[in-house]
């Protein structure tokens, strides 16, 4: 991991936020070459969850088809979507002070937290050490709305994308003709005041979330929960995540939500894990209709049968009222009337570009320009996800062959490809550089090119080479790049 780390500062992948002013702990920036990669990681979910869906074709494993299409929220909402929500009241983790080393610590992290004191030892092992009792921290931002600033002007920075869309449920209905079942997508910055953000970009207090909303029957509910399940699941090996270390987890009863009929965590082993521990990548849960009925009713909670109700304050008032929006759904087909079920795909796109990342990471041995094996650190990403897609090199800087390489450059540039130009150096060494961004292709400009009108490309995983004509340079890395 700590090579990693030190290439994505070294190559502009991912930098320390603050870092000229000692930094800022649970805030990361992306560099130039990190911001191409997580802008591939969000427009490559965003088109295969929602821009290429074809509503009109059932995907295989699909109980039906259904339609898919987009929104964004603003990050700060309406104080009361969150105490309908559940955050206010809710959203917390219990922590722990230290007196004689002013840490603060989430209880259940301290038996695998190292305390800041010498020699090293965990959190509450040291004579010195004086915990406080364990209590509540709320985890959402305030920030105040207005030039006052009284309390009566505080807001909060969403923890999720999720409730933007189930307040605008109502609105997508009637403005965009979708009918059940239909998908509503969100991409978009959360933010939690996360007690020990740590392991780089996996626990953050700035994050950006890529999530789903899916409103079907509740008959059919169950049938499409198991279909977003396995389709999420897939989605990571298919973008070359490794089986040996993705695993999709079905949460235990006694871990699920009051409200949820089933979750499952897709899972991913880290490097900074323990061996057969996995991190969480993305949660898949079967919400029932807890968020709509929140939102129309008040907060819900769990009667002395078991059943969902209003919760009531000690007077007998509903403690957090709802809109009072009918946010009901009428089928036409059926001709009922109901509250939709929902099924939520909820991915973090930081930590699926933390996860293609660790997952890109190799390091061999290949010949260098003379023949001698020379350590290489490649990273392998699948080529829709590498941030730049080709590189050019003109093999010699004379004898036309610059203007050849920018010619090729440029018609690339035009076709929307992200690519490199690079003169410098001994052709090995510009596959190297190449090859530690994970280049997947690299085009070479020679003396035969004037004759033969063609270049070499080179394959980045298989280091094999071909020409290939000029005129089919555009069209053939476009063919590779779709598979």
């Amino acid at each position: 991991m700590d090579k990693i780390v030190a290439l994505c500062k070294r190559r502009g992948f991912i930098f320390q936020n603050s870092e000229i002013y000692g930094g800022q702990n649970g805030f990361w920036d992306y560099g130039p070459l990190g911001t191409e990669l997580k802008r591939n990681v969000r427009g490559v979910w965003y088109d295969d969850m929602v821009a290429t869906h074809n509503e009109l074709v059932q995907e295989e494993s699909a109980p039906s088809t259904y339609q898919m299409v987009g929104l964004e929220t603003a990050i700060i909402m309406h104080p009361q979507v969150w105490k309908c929500s559940g955050h206010y009241d809710l959203f917390h983790d219990m922590m722990v002070d230290c007196h004689a080393c002013k840490g603060r610590f989430r209880q259940d992290h301290i038996p695998a937290t190292a305390c800041p004191q010498k020699p090293s030892k965990t959190v509450g092992e040291h004579t010195g050490c004086s915990l406080t009792e364990p209590r509540e921290f709320n985890l959402m931002m305030k920030t105040i709305i207005g030039a006052l600033g009284t309390e009566e002007d505080a807001a909060f920075l969403r923890p999720e994308t999720a409730q933007g869309i189930f307040v605008n449920f109502r609105n997508v209905v009637d403005s965009s003709r979708v009918k059940l079942p239909f998908g509503i997508s969100q991409v978009g910055k959360s933010f939690r005041n996360e007690i020990t953000p740590r392991n780089f970009t996996f626990r953050s207090r700035e994050f950006e979330q890529m999530e789903i909303e899916f409103f079907c029957h509740p008959d059919q509910s169950r049938d499409w929960y198991t279909y977003w399940r396995d389709r999420r699941y897939r989605w990571y090996q298919k973008l070359g995540i490794s089986s040996e270390r993705l695993i999709l987890r079905d949460h235990h009863q006694e871990e699920l939500a009051h409200y949820s009929v089933g979750t499952a965590d897709i899972e991913y082993a880290f490097p900074f894990l323990n061996e057969g521990e996995y991190g969480e990548l993305e949660g898949i849960a079967h919400r029932g209709d807890f968020d709509l009925r929140s939102h129309m009713e008040g907060k819900l909670a769990k009667d002395a049968n078991g059943e969902l109700a209003v919760e009531l304050t000690a007077d007998g008032q509903p403690k957090h009222r709802g809109s009072g929006k009918d946010l009901t759904y009428f089928d036409d087909q059926r001709r009922e009337r109901f509250l939709p079920h929902v099924i939520e795909p909820s991915a973090g796109a930081d930590r699926a570009t933390l996860a293609f990342l660790c997952e890109a990471y190799h390091e061999d041995a290949q010949p260098d320009d003379k023949g001698d094996m020379q350590e290489r650190v490649v990273m392998k990403f699948h080529p829709r996800l590498a941030p730049v897609k080709a590189a050019v090199f003109p093999l010699i800087k004379k004898d036309g062959m610059p203007e050849k390489a920018m010619q090729v450059y440029g018609d690339l540039k035009a076709a929307g490809i992200s690519v490199q130009y690079d003169q410098q150096g001994a052709i090995g060494r510009r596959y190297r550089r190449q090859d530690e961004i994970g280049t997947p292709y690299c085009l070479t400009i020679d003396g035969d090119t004037a004759e033969d009108g063609c270049v070499t490309i080179r394959d980045r995983d298989s280091l094999t080479q071909e020409r290939i004509p000029v005129n089919r340079i555009v069209d053939e890395i476009q063919s590779r790049l779709r598979g």
